[in-house]
């Protein structure tokens, strides 16, 4: 068996990316040869079975190529036109077994997850998938309205954490702020107008009020990094803050354990792999209310400051909050994809 998984190969580091990854570890554990295409513009040389290519048309005759019993296709986000035809496309090359996971939990609440149906490129599109992975019960939903024969679904939640996963110390630049700054705030995630990074920064400014040794770290990087980079600039509390750019998932793993509340203040979002991170790890998590937080979030609404700001007070003031969840792993969650591959592997 040879797998071909297509999707965002880190970095930057996000869910996606992060279960990628995990599924591909555990495939050379396992013994399985594989290789991953790589569908985000973010450019490396290619080495060890990943590949970069530039053009919609390299990354068919990528595809075509490369013999494989089974493609794997991630997807994260919104499904445009371009990503459906991709999606078409993958399932018409002969010989080939298909799986797509969609990771993005908060889609049923989109336009276009309410407007979901049989008869629509997309839904052609995923109803030639042999299995379609969702990651909740309300995207089990949009794709059976999208046609997707139940039987063909299956409902992998996010992986937990492996605790050997996570760097042994901070990196130095981090360490030396965590060093200075109690409560440390963390936030985890792209730098998109959907992540609100403008209420996390407005927050700390308002806490430092009450508890002048608190500090942000933003993790991440995006399209409006230059934009929070000159507001941050402008504050008076700037040097309280810092924005890394991306790192490591395992340093980032050991930043969401060192920190005292993960912050993930969001507009649209699904079903975090951040947050889940925090909560195996034992950081408290402060989280927009999206109506699919996995139990143990503290939630809001970040149109409700004062509410946001309260809550994150009165997570802080209760150190029972913080419980490390010994022996979580990943494991069931691969177990699972590799039990789906081996499945499809079987002669028709």
């Amino acid at each position: 068996m040879y797998v071909i998984q297509l999707g965002p190969y880190p970095p930057p580091y996000g869910g996606v990316q992060a279960n990628l990854v995990s599924i591909r570890e555990r495939l050379r554990r396992t013994g399985i040869d594989s290789c991953v295409v790589n569908l985000t513009r973010h450019r490396q040389p290619e080495a060890n079975g990943v590949f970069f290519p530039e053009t919609a048309l390299q990354t068919a005759v990528l595809l075509v190529r490369q013999q494989c019993r089974i493609l794997h296709l991630h997807i994260g986000g919104g499904v445009p036109i371009r990503v459906a035809a991709l999606a078409l496309f993958c399932t018409l090359i002969p010989g080939r077994r298909t799986v797509l996971t969609f990771h993005s939990g908060g889609y049923p609440a989109s336009p276009q997850g309410k407007a979901a149906r049989r008869f629509s490129f997309r839904g052609l599109a995923f109803r030639r998938f042999d299995r379609v992975i969702v990651v909740n019960d309300q995207l089990r939903d949009v794709f059976l309205r999208y046609g997707v024969p139940l039987d063909r679904i299956r409902l992998i939640a996010p992986h937990a954490i492996d605790v050997n996963e996570m760097a042994s110390q901070l990196p130095p630049r981090l360490a030396a702020f965590a060093a200075v700054h109690r409560p440390l705030l963390l936030s985890v995630g792209l730098l998109e107008p959907e992540y609100d990074i403008p209420s996390q920064l407005a927050l700390l400014g308002r806490l430092r009020e009450r508890q002048m040794g608190a500090g942000l770290v933003i993790i991440g990087s995006g399209s409006l990094e230059p934009s929070l980079r000159e507001h941050i600039a402008s504050l008076s509390y700037r040097d309280h803050v810092l924005l890394t750019g991306d790192m490591p998932h395992a340093d980032a793993l050991r930043a969401i354990r060192e920190a005292d509340v993960l912050l993930r203040t969001t507009r649209y979002d699904g079903d975090a792999v951040s947050v889940r991170e925090a909560l195996c790890l034992g950081t408290p998590v402060v989280a927009t209310d999206n109506g699919m937080r996995p139990h143990g979030v503290t939630l809001v609404s970040v149109e409700d400051f004062d509410r946001f700001d309260a809550a994150v007070e009165r997570v802080l003031a209760d150190p029972a909050k913080r419980h490390m969840r010994e022996g979580l792993t990943g494991e069931e969650n691969l177990t699972a994809v590799l039990a789906l591959y081996r499945e499809l592997a079987q002669p028709e």
